[in-house]
């Protein structure tokens, strides 16, 4: 891009040398582009210029974003891509001759611009731009420094457009915006703009009857003794008188501050500590709570345990019982079949003895006999040769009565002549 350096008609040919710019280069680092602060006033404008027009007049320092044209009060608005840009546009142009008319160029004033104050020593650039960025897009937050590069308080805040200034300037009003730990709001008031660049030269002075009184007499020194002299010393005093009293407020409020700095820090303090209580009450509450859960757990659990074990004797108890049962039952069925078995082994045995083997099963079968009468003599046998018989001799043997008669057997005698004894509830011998 070519820049041409030379204003009309106050140039010469030798001195209108165009040289090549990047325009990314006037942009700083972290600098955005086509902010307000790039924003140029142009007056003084003929009547009849059109839009294209003033465009051409600025083609050269790149392609605007904003172009307004006011032609019955000969004003108009500009905006370029970076402050450089327009501070180059604004010492190349102004002066211009247009149309036989001087062209008045001057930054335009930032309408959504706010002034910051109480700002903690802590707050930086970022940080202010941050915060600010809640109620809209911030086109630059800057904290004023000293020369020694501390920060003094203040600041400001530069807005994309004036309704997030409005509502930054309406909610800090209103509330308490704090940017730090320390509960002391900052001060939000609209910025007072000042042009302290070009200032006011000879040239747009005007020249009124006030202004040719006042300037009648050049600067000098007051004589003393002179009327000059007596009240310019009153106005000495004068201000000398505001100086103090603004000193004595200032020394007031700092030491108000102060104040309010050690009892915001014993406060503090003491809202530390009972917010700790809190903190240690709501802990123990807490504690208390999960142990009374953690009982509560534990007892449910005791509780199921008991059931498992209640169920667990019961299911034991009933296999028991079953299997009890079961054995009470096998044995049942186990001691019938060895009795019947005997009982058809008895039969099929007395069966084969035939008519002679006819069984005298005793008092269930015959009357017993008298009481004093001896056993009945076997067959085969004399009772009166009993003593022939080997062994002690036997003598007539006392009487038996009905308990010794029903107790003995019926005498069973085979052909061979063998005395068989069948005893009741036994097997064959």
């Amino acid at each position: 891009m070519a820049l041409a350096p030379g204003k009309e008609g106050g140039r010469d040919e030798e001195q209108e040398v165009g040289f090549t710019i990047d325009i990314k280069s006037f942009l700083k680092p972290g600098e955005k582009s086509y902010t307000q602060r790039c924003r140029l006033f142009v007056g003084n404008l003929p009547t009849d210029i059109t839009e294209e027009d003033f465009k051409r007049l600025f083609e050269r320092y790149g392609e605007p974003s904003e172009v307004f044209i006011n032609r019955d009060r000969g004003f108009g608005f500009i905006r370029l891509e970076s402050r450089t840009l327009a501070e180059i546009a604004k010492a190349e142009l102004d002066g211009t001759i247009l149309k036989s008319r001087p062209l008045r160029i001057r930054f335009a004033t930032h309408g959504a611009a706010l002034t910051v104050k109480n700002l903690s020593p802590v707050v930086s650039n970022e940080l202010l731009e941050q915060a600010f960025s809640q109620f809209g897009p911030v086109e630059r937050a800057v904290v004023v420094v000293d020369d020694r590069g501390r920060a003094t308080g203040k600041g400001f805040v530069e807005f994309a457009a004036k309704p997030p200034a409005r509502k930054a300037l309406e909610r800090c009003s209103d509330g308490a915006f704090l940017l730090t730990t320390t509960p002391r709001p900052v001060v939000v008031e609209p910025m007072e703009q000042f042009d302290d660049e070009d200032g006011l030269p000879e040239k747009l002075m005007q020249k009124t009857q006030q202004y040719h009184k006042e300037r009648e007499q050049p600067p000098r020194f007051a004589q003393p003794g002179t009327f000059e002299f007596e009240y310019a010393s009153r106005w000495k005093a004068l201000d000398e008188m505001e100086k103090q009293q603004r000193e004595q407020v200032d020394r007031n409020i700092r030491e108000a501050k102060e104040k309010l700095e050690a009892e915001m820090e014993a406060a503090r303090h003491e809202h530390q500590l009972m917010l700790m209580r809190q903190d240690l009450m709501r802990r123990q509450e807490e504690l208390r709570r999960l142990e009374e859960l953690r009982n509560q757990e534990l007892q449910k659990r005791k509780q199921i345990q008991l059931r498992h074990e209640e169920e667990h004797r019961r299911r034991e108890e009933e296999m028991l019982r079953q299997r009890e049962q079961e054995e009470l039952r096998r044995q049942q069925e186990g001691g019938f079949k060895p009795n019947f078995m005997d009982n058809r082994e008895q039969e099929m045995r007395m069966g084969d003895m035939g008519p002679r083997g006819a069984i005298n099963m005793g008092d269930a079968f015959s009357p017993a006999p008298a009481g004093n009468q001896g056993p009945p003599p076997m067959m085969g046998m004399n009772m009166n040769n009993r003593g022939t018989l080997p062994g002690p001799a036997m003598g007539p043997g006392p009487s038996m009565g009905p308990e010794g008669a029903a107790n003995m057997g019926t005498p069973m005698m085979p052909d061979n002549g063998t005395v068989v004894m069948y005893h009741k509830f036994n097997s064959f011998e």
